[in-house]
């Protein structure tokens, strides 16, 4: 079965629109690569963000190989891969974290980059310095068009390494709201109703918004865990 997408590959279309169908199995399949990751006994809230991220990985192409899902075939998980910002720019400038492949996207843009990039960064609401990387080495990167520059759809993962996603997201969006950036600030997702799943919009310089979907993972029984000393719980900001 061919995963759709919602947008026409109309000549002088600017940006690859992922369908929200697409957008959603991305989601699922790192909920379920989650599930397989923390089967690794050396994934846990104290790990390095890129060990964390390389199970992640593993984990999503367990899950599509494992027959759960009916877009098995089309939606293929790279490694990370070197990028580049701007397509006049001759050396990568960056590296993304996992790059995903959807096969019915190639065949709609005749594009043969990776159609959508998940950002991973570790997170923890009271933790103002996490919280600043979580923005400005990751919602920045794509809002900047450093990654997924011919996109309008982006995806993060926050590691929970305390706290639960609403804990986390409060701490992001009180960073954000301190930079005058409140239009930004991470809301309820509209593609999954349930609290892992968020959703910020951002504006790129003389182009249209990118829209960035947050799946925050948490590490049991770690996620009921909150670190000291950094500032109070808060929920939906």
């Amino acid at each position: 079965m061919k995963l759709p997408t919602d947008a026409s590959a109309a000549a002088g279309q600017p940006l690859i629109e992922l369908g929200n169908e697409v957008a959603a199995a991305i989601l699922r399949t790192v909920e379920a690569g989650w599930k397989f990751a923390l089967e690794s006994p050396d994934v846990s809230a104290d790990a390095g963000e890129v060990a964390i991220t390389e199970r992640l990985r593993e984990g999503m192409r367990r899950a599509l190989n494992s027959g759960m899902f009916r877009w098995e075939n089309q939606m293929f998980v790279l490694p990370g891969t070197e990028s580049r910002s701007s397509p006049d720019i001759p050396v990568p400038d960056g590296r993304t974290d996992i790059p995903i492949f959807v096969i019915g996207t190639a065949e709609r843009f005749k594009d043969h980059d990776p159609h959508a990039i998940i950002e991973c960064k570790r997170v923890v609401g009271n933790d103002r310095r996490l919280c600043r990387q979580y923005v400005v080495a990751g919602i920045d990167r794509f809002q900047t068009g450093k990654y997924a520059g011919s996109h309008s759809i982006g995806f993060m993962t926050g590691y929970l390494i305390a706290g639960d996603a609403e804990f986390a997201v409060g701490g992001v969006n009180r960073y954000l709201n301190g930079k005058s950036r409140s239009a930004e600030n991470l809301q309820p997702s509209i593609l999954i109703a349930e609290s892992w799943v968020w959703r910020s919009r951002h504006q790129r310089e003389g182009r249209s918004r990118i829209e960035l979907h947050h799946a925050l993972l948490s590490f049991p029984p770690f996620n009921s865990k909150v670190r000291r000393g950094g500032g109070d719980s808060a929920g939906r900001t």
